[in-house]
């Protein structure tokens, strides 16, 4: 099969097989790819689900991203999802939905850079589906294991710091400077184009004795609200607690931006905001931003926020 080939061409079993190809099968693993469902083998523990969808257009634009970006992100935010269960992946299915003019190449680029963000927690593709569309669809179903007790959004209570593992607001540049035009900071574009979530800190966090969790994929005080909605409780973030990198001083600047905002409002980094009973309980690697008081909402520094809060779905 030609890379260059239109997949109108190409087909959707030659495209299935190519894709096959590409996705190694471990030992829990009894039916992979290629029949109607894959069976797995649990040994032990609970099993967590989770599944996001991405379209094209408006959670990514080609012109922006390559296949392999689009892949690694695809992965990478359902990864997370069961990242902030305090579990771990294991098995990933994908359903695509794919014009049929795209060059195959890009369909092969995407599986490549969705086995190689899976790679990064030992998670195995074992199935999935496609079919032809106006636009790229994707959907990710994400399976893994929790040897524990799950860390809900519904535990957090007063007195409770909150603490982040995981850089956050990067994306969130990079998506500004993409929006306007520009591929630089570059660094900024390919936090972006490939978000490094803390695949390691969910379960750490678990057996600190977080009382409640969430991965932050829409923005920070919006996912931040729903830990205190779900809580019953008041959050109050610090912004001086937050460490504003060089790249974001340097679009702020230049967008005449305070880059505050891509740290409190944006998403796609996939960090791991948390409670915890107290500072001694906070792992290393996290960084305490906040607290956990009576009441309901979320507040900067006391007052509410007057930003985006996150990601606006509809």
């Amino acid at each position: 099969m030609s890379e260059q080939s239109p997949l109108s061409e190409v087909g959707e079993f030659e495209l299935i097989e190519a894709f096959i190809g590409l996705y190694p099968q471990g030992d829990d693993v009894i039916v992979g790819p290629g029949d109607d469902a894959a069976v797995l083998r649990i040994r032990n523990g609970h099993v967590v689900v989770s599944t996001d969808v991405m379209v094209e257009g408006r959670h990514f634009r080609r012109d922006w991203v390559q296949g392999g970006d689009v892949g690694r992100r695809a992965a990478a935010q359902n990864l997370s999802d069961i990242n902030a269960m305090g579990g771990r992946a294991h098995s990933m299915t994908v359903g695509l939905t794919l014009p049929g003019d795209l060059e195959a190449g890009w369909a092969l680029e995407f599986a490549r850079g969705f086995a190689e963000e899976c790679a990064k927690v030992g998670a195995q593709v074992v199935g999935g589906d496609t079919t032809r569309g106006d636009q790229v669809v994707v959907a990710v179903t994400a399976i893994g294991a929790l040897t524990h007790a799950p860390v809900l959004r519904s535990g957090a209570r007063a007195g409770d710091v909150v603490a982040l593992c995981g850089r956050q607001g990067w994306a969130a540049g990079g998506l500004a400077v993409l929006t306007r035009g520009f591929r630089s900071p570059r660094v900024l574009v390919e936090a972006y184009r490939s978000p490094q979530p803390p695949y390691e800190a969910g379960v750490v966090a678990a057996a600190a004795g977080a009382t409640s969790m969430i991965d932050v994929s829409d923005g920070l005080v919006a996912d931040a609200g729903h830990l205190a909605a779900e809580s019953g409780v008041a959050i109050d973030l610090h912004a001086g607690a937050f460490e504003v990198a060089e790249p974001l001083h340097a679009v702020g600047a230049a967008l005449n931006a305070d880059p505050m905002q891509f740290i409190l409002g944006g998403g796609d980094d996939h960090p791991l905001l948390a409670t915890f009973a107290s500072t001694g309980a906070v792992p290393q690697g996290w960084r305490v931003v906040g607290e956990v008081a009576e009441g309901s909402g979320v507040t900067v520094d006391g007052s509410p926020f007057e930003g985006p809060a996150g990601w606006v779905h509809f």
